[in-house]
C-alpha cells in the first residue's frame, strides 16, 4: 500500500514544494512506496525560482511540481493521506479541511527561505540549506515501518522526527 503525504503551507510555492519533490525523489532512490504531494491554503500559483533552482542543482527532478490549493486533496476524489504534514508556522495554525482517511498529522517548522536577506546567491543559499533540512527529517520518514506502524505509533515517531 503507497503512502501518500501531503505537504502544507500556506502559498506552496517554496518548503512544501520543497517537501514534496525531495520525498519522492528520495522514496524512489530508496525503494520506498511513499509519494508527496504539496499544497497550500493560499497559494501563489507558481513556484518560488529559488526552489527549481536548488532542487534541478541536486538533481531532483521538478516535472509536474506546481503550486495548488489544498482544496484538492480535500476532495472525495483526492488520494487519501496517510500523513500530513505542515512546514510553516502560518500553516500549521490555520484550521485545516477535513481529510478523508483521517491522516497523522504533524508540524515540522522551517524558516522561509524567501524571506533570506541579500541577493540571489544568498536566496540560493537559504533555499539549498532548507532543502537539506527538510531532508533530514523527511529520510527519518522514510526509515520508519509505515505500513506496519499503527496510528498512535506513527504520531510518536513523527513527534521524536520533529525534536531531532
Amino acid at each position: 500500500m503507497t503512502t501518500n503525504v501531503l505537504i502544507l503551507c500556506t502559498h506552496n510555492s517554496a518548503r512544501s514544494v520543497l517537501g514534496e519533490a525531495m520525498l519522492n525523489h528520495l522514496a524512489q532512490a530508496m525503494g520506498k512506496d511513499v509519494r508527496a504531494y504539496s499544497a497550500g491554503s493560499s497559494p501563489k500559483g507558481q513556484v518560488n525560482p529559488f526552489a527549481l533552482q536548488v532542487l534541478n542543482a541536486a538533481g531532483i527532478s521538478t516535472e509536474g511540481v506546481r503550486s495548488k490549493s489544498w482544496d484538492e486533496f480535500a476532495q472525495p476524489t483526492a488520494p487519501t493521506m496517510h500523513i500530513v504534514i505542515t512546514v510553516c508556522d502560518s500553516a500549521a495554525a490555520e484550521t485545516c479541511p477535513f481529510w478523508p482517511g483521517a491522516p497523522v498529522k504533524i508540524h515540522w517548522g522551517f524558516p522561509d527561505p524567501s524571506n533570506a536577506q541579500g541577493g540571489d546567491e544568498a536566496k540560493r543559499t537559504a533555499f539549498d540549506v532548507t532543502r537539506q533540512a527538510i531532508g533530514y527529517k523527511l529520510l527519518q520518514l522514510l526509515a520508519l515501518p509505515l505500513n506496519t506502524l499503527k496510528p498512535a505509533e506513527l504520531q510518536a515517531a513523527l513527534n521524536a522526527i520533529a525534536r531531532s
